[in-house]
């Protein structure tokens, strides 16, 4: 069986749709699973997947009501 490649912020950011402030502020704020290699982050599809399944990436309700939506 062969390792899943890592990827870059770059990288999970194109699968995802999202900018890198996304990216970075979702690590830093809704446990994102990244993982740090020297200065970079990585990340691993799969994990990334799992993640947006459960509901990580979904919006609070506090920052909703804050928007006016």
């Amino acid at each position: 069986m062969t390792a899943e490649p890592w990827v870059s912020v770059d990288q999970i950011a194109q699968h995802l749709g999202v900018t890198r402030d996304s990216i970075y502020r979702w690590i830093d704020r809704k446990g994102l699973p990244a993982h740090r290699v020297g200065r970079l982050w990585k990340f691993q599809v799969s994990e990334v997947d799992d993640w947006v399944r459960v509901g990580g990436a979904e919006e609070d309700s506090s920052s909703s009501v804050r928007d006016g939506k």
